[in-house]
C-alpha cells in the first residue's frame, strides 16, 4: 500500500499539471518593466528613527537599518525581507510603509537588510552581473551573529517578506528553524518550479539588474530549484511546526490603486502580478495542507493587487500573532 506521502506526491503533481502558473512566462516580462514585482505607495521616510548597523561579509558590508522596540526589550526580532527592486540606501519597507513604527510600538526590534535587488535572498551557485549573493548564509551567520553582539535574542525570531522575499522568508524559516519560529510571505511566488515560473523569473532578474537566473540556483530544474520552492518544502514545513502567516490578494483594485496618475498607470501590472501570486500561494496551501500543515493562517483579502498599502496592511494585522510565536 502507498504511504501517505506517495499519495501527497500523486496529488501535488496533478496539480502541478493543472496550475495555471505557466501564464507568469509569458507575463511576467511585460509587467517587470512597470513594476519589477513591487509597486510603490506613498508613505513617509522615518528619517532619524532607525540606525544603521553595517556588518561585514563575503559580499562586503552590508547595511541594515535597525528599529529599536520601544519599551526597550530586546527579546523580540523581525527581519523584514525587500522586493525584486531593492533599492541600496533605505528597504522598499521603509521607503513606502509604516511598519516600523507599528511593529516597535509593538515591542518589536525591527531590522531591514539593504540591498540585493534580484537576489531571492539565496546562496547563489555563480557570480553573475558583478555580484556573487550569498544572501542566506549571510542573515543566519553574520547578520545573525552581530544582532546577538548588539545584544538582541536571535532565537525565535520573525521573517517576513514580500513578493520576492516572501518565498525567501519561507525558505529561510524552512531551513532555518533554530532561528525562525514565524514566517511571513505576502504576494510571494511560492511554487517556484511549477512549469514556466523560472523563464519569468529569469526575464525579471535580467530586466533588473541583468542577472542570469542560473548563477542562482543553476539551470532549472537543478536539486537547488526544488530545495528553495516552498510548495515542493511544504511537507517539512508542516513537521517543523513554524508558525507561518502567508497572504495573497485577489487582484481586484482597491482605493489605492486610483490615488494617482502612476498607480492608474502601473495597474494591470498590478493586477496580473497578484493574481498570480495568488495562484502560487493557493498551490503552497494545497501542498501545505495535504501534508498535514495546521499552523499556517492563510489570508486571502477580497481586495488587493500588488501594491506596498496592502502589504502594510497585512503586516498590521498579523502583529497580535507574530507576538504569540516569537520571544
Amino acid at each position: 500500500m502507498r504511504d501517505r506521502h506517495d499519495r501527497i506526491s500523486e496529488r501535488f503533481g496533478l496539480l502541478k499539471r493543472f496550475s495555471v502558473s505557466a501564464l507568469l512566462a509569458v507575463l511576467l516580462p511585460v509587467m517587470v518593466g512597470l513594476t519589477g514585482l513591487s509597486a510603490t505607495a506613498s508613505a513617509a521616510y522615518h528619517k532619524g528613527f532607525g540606525s544603521d548597523l553595517w556588518v561585514k561579509s563575503s559580499m562586503g558590508p552590508i547595511k541594515n537599518r535597525v528599529f529599536r522596540a520601544a519599551d526597550g526589550s530586546t527579546n523580540r526580532v523581525v527581519i523584514a525581507l525587500d522586493g525584486l527592486r531593492a533599492t541600496t540606501d533605505i528597504s522598499g519597507w521603509e521607503h513606502e510603509t509604516e511598519i516600523a513604527g507599528a511593529l516597535t510600538r509593538a515591542g518589536f526590534n525591527v531590522v531591514m537588510p539593504v540591498g540585493g535587488h534580484s537576489s531571492f535572498y539565496a546562496d547563489w551557485q555563480a557570480p553573475s552581473a558583478g555580484k556573487f549573493y550569498k544572501w542566506e548564509s549571510y542573515l543566519t551567520g553574520a547578520l545573525r551573529g552581530a544582532l546577538g553582539g548588539q545584544g538582541f535574542k536571535t532565537s525565535r525570531m520573525a521573517v517576513i517578506g514580500l513578493s520576492m522575499g516572501g518565498g525567501a522568508a519561507v525558505n529561510l524559516a524552512r531551513w532555518h528553524p533554530d532561528m525562525f519560529s514565524f514566517a511571513s510571505s505576502m504576494s510571494g511566488y511560492l511554487n517556484t518550479t511549477a512549469p514556466g515560473v523560472s523563464l519569468g523569473i529569469g526575464a525579471a532578474m535580467r530586466d533588473e539588474g541583468g542577472f542570469d537566473v542560473n548563477a542562482m540556483w543553476g539551470p532549472p530544474g537543478s536539486p537547488a530549484w526544488y530545495r528553495n520552492d516552498p510548495t515542493v518544502q511544504a511537507g517539512a514545513l508542516s513537521q517543523i511546526g513554524t508558525r507561518l502567516w502567508i497572504s495573497a490578494g485577489t487582484g481586484i483594485p482597491g482605493v489605492p490603486d486610483f490615488a494617482g496618475f502612476d498607480q492608474l498607470v502601473n495597474l494591470p501590472a498590478a493586477v496580473a502580478l497578484e493574481a498570480l501570486a495568488q495562484i502560487q500561494t493557493r498551490a503552497f496551501q494545497v501542498a501545505y495542507t495535504l501534508a498535514g500543515g495546521h499552523n499556517a493562517v492563510f489570508s486571502y483579502p477580497a481586495i488587493g493587487t500588488h501594491r506596498w498599502n496592502y502589504w502594510q496592511d497585512q503586516v498590521f494585522q498579523m502583529i497580535p500573532d507574530m507576538r504569540a510565536h516569537t520571544g
